[in-house]
């Protein structure tokens, strides 16, 4: 009885990451597919072209740095603001 419980235990702790990531993966919606067209597109990405292939990875890797770039501006400034709120006058501690 002691191994059919610990069989179950080891079982379920094997199986639980993958419920948990099956549950993260969500199918995209018509408005997001639309919208990272459009995306691609400003990109440079033109899905007429020959060379459709080449032209679609470019648009992807220059969106990817184009967002890197966005999330290392977003931390630099929320570093920035801290900061300033470290050293406002208004942050003064009483003792």
């Amino acid at each position: 009885m002691k191994s059919l419980i610990r069989t179950l235990v080891v079982v379920s702790a094997l199986a639980a990451p993958a419920v948990v990531f099956a549950q993260e993966t969500q199918p995209l919606t018509r408005a997001q597919v639309r919208a990272e067209l459009v995306e691609l597109e400003h990109a440079g990405y033109n899905p007429m072209d020959y060379y459709y292939a080449e032209s679609l990875q470019a648009a992807e890797a220059k969106i990817a740095r184009q967002h890197e770039l966005d999330a290392q501006a977003e931390s630099g400034s929320k570093q920035v603001m801290f900061q300033a709120e470290a050293h406002s006058p208004l942050n003064v501690t009483r003792k």
